[in-house]
């Protein structure tokens, strides 16, 4: 799409830097995709690895869940447990997570000289 196109209002679901953009806003997206990369976790397990509130975290999860990049599952058993774990398009996003930590390290290595 070209970049005059993208920089209209209301361009989710048309332009895709808009559409990955408006996904990954926010100070948490990465971090909680990141996070569930490997498999699926429980909620205490991805609050604990990035250190993120109760309340935020739930937020941000079911945000995810609506647009369609994790599943929640809810497993019969007592005590309740929930997984949460990406989905096929969730996981695809695996190669721009390799690509932000590439260029991140990169990033770190031009700060600290």
């Amino acid at each position: 799409m070209k970049k005059e196109n993208c920089e209209k209002v209301n361009q989710f679901r048309m332009c895709p830097y808009v559409t990955a953009q408006q996904l990954m806003s926010g100070k948490w997206a990465i971090l909680i995709m990141h996070t569930l990369i490997d498999g699926p976790k429980r909620f205490n397990q991805i609050q604990k690895e990035i250190d993120i509130t109760q309340a935020t975290l739930a937020t941000h999860l079911k945000n995810l869940e609506g647009e369609g990049l994790l599943t929640r599952t809810i497993y019969p058993e007592v005590p309740l447990r929930v997984e949460y774990e990406l989905t096929d398009i969730g996981r695809e996003f695996g190669q721009v997570l390799e690509s932000i930590e590439v260029w991140g390290n990169k990033y770190i290595e031009y700060l600290n000289k």
